[in-house]
C-alpha cells in the first residue's frame, strides 16, 4: 500500500476560496481546482520570492516535492486565466502552522574576539545562536565562511540549511540581503558590539535595521569597508 501523504504546512488559513473570469462570453463551465498546498506554494515562491529549498522547508516537504506542487499550481492558474475557467481553492492534505513560540536561530558574522564583524564580506566565521522562548541563549556554534574578502553567497545557503531565521550584521551588501530574503532569512544591518548581545537584542525586538546597504554611503562612514 502507498504511504498516505503527509500534511503540508500552511502559514495561515486561506480566506479567498476562488475566482471567476471577468465577462460572460467564452466562459468554460468546468472549474480548475487549486489545492490549498498548491496555493501556499504560489504564495511562498511567487509572492514572497523564496527559493524552492526555503519554501519547501516552510511547508515541511522535500524540495523535489515542492517543485512538483508549484509546477502543478502554475499550470492550473495559467489554464484558468487563459481559458476563461473558474478557479477554486479546495482540498489537499494540509495543516495550519503551529504559532506557539519556538526557539529561533540567529547568525552573526564575528571577529576573533567575538564582536560583530563590521563588514560581512570580510568575515571568516559566523556564530549561530539558538535563543529559547525565555530569551536566553541555549546553544552556540561557529561555522566558517570563505577566506578573504568577497561574496559570501555560499554561506547564506548553509545558514538556510541550518534553519537560521535571522542574520544580524554590521555592513552587508545588497546581494547578500536579497539572497537572504530568498532563503527566508531576515537580514538586520547596523549591529555592533558583542555578537551575543546583538543576537539577544534582535530576539527581544530591540535591534532595528539601519536600512544601509554596503556601498558608497557605507564606505564613507565605515573605514573597514574600504
Amino acid at each position: 500500500m502507498a504511504r498516505p501523504p503527509m500534511a503540508r504546512i500552511l502559514g495561515s488559513k486561506m480566506l479567498v476560496r476562488g475566482f471567476r473570469p471577468y465577462g460572460a462570453s467564452g466562459i468554460v463551465a468546468n472549474d480548475v481546482v487549486v489545492t490549498f498546498d498548491e496555493a501556499e506554494a504560489l504564495r511562498l515562491a511567487d509572492l514572497e520570492g523564496l527559493y524552492q529549498q526555503a519554501a519547501a522547508q516552510r511547508m515541511g516537504v522535500s524540495r523535489p516535492t515542492f517543485a512538483r506542487i508549484i509546477e502543478s499550481a502554475r499550470r492550473k492558474v495559467a489554464d484558468a486565466l487563459l481559458n476563461g475557467k473558474r478557479l477554486r481553492i479546495a482540498g489537499g492534505v494540509v495543516a495550519i502552522q503551529d504559532k506557539k513560540p519556538r526557539p529561533i536561530l540567529v547568525a552573526v558574522p564575528i571577529t576573533s574576539r567575538g564582536q560583530v564583524e563590521a563588514h560581512f564580506g570580510r568575515c571568516e566565521r559566523l556564530a549561530v545562536f539558538t535563543i529559547g522562548v525565555d530569551g536566553t541563549i541555549q546553544a552556540e556554534k561557529t561555522i566558517k565562511a570563505s577566506i578573504g574578502p568577497g561574496c559570501k553567497s555560499s554561506v547564506v545557503s548553509r545558514l538556510a540549511a541550518l534553519h537560521v531565521q535571522a542574520l544580524v550584521a554590521g555592513c552587508i551588501g545588497d546581494g547578500a540581503i536579497h539572497l537572504g530574503a530568498a532563503n527566508g532569512i531576515t537580514v538586520i544591518r547596523g549591529a555592533s558590539g558583542a555578537a551575543r548581545d546583538a543576537a539577544l537584542a534582535h530576539a527581544r525586538g530591540e535591534l532595528q535595521d539601519s536600512g544601509l546597504a554596503c556601498g558608497k554611503t557605507c564606505k564613507a562612514v565605515n573605514r573597514s569597508c574600504r
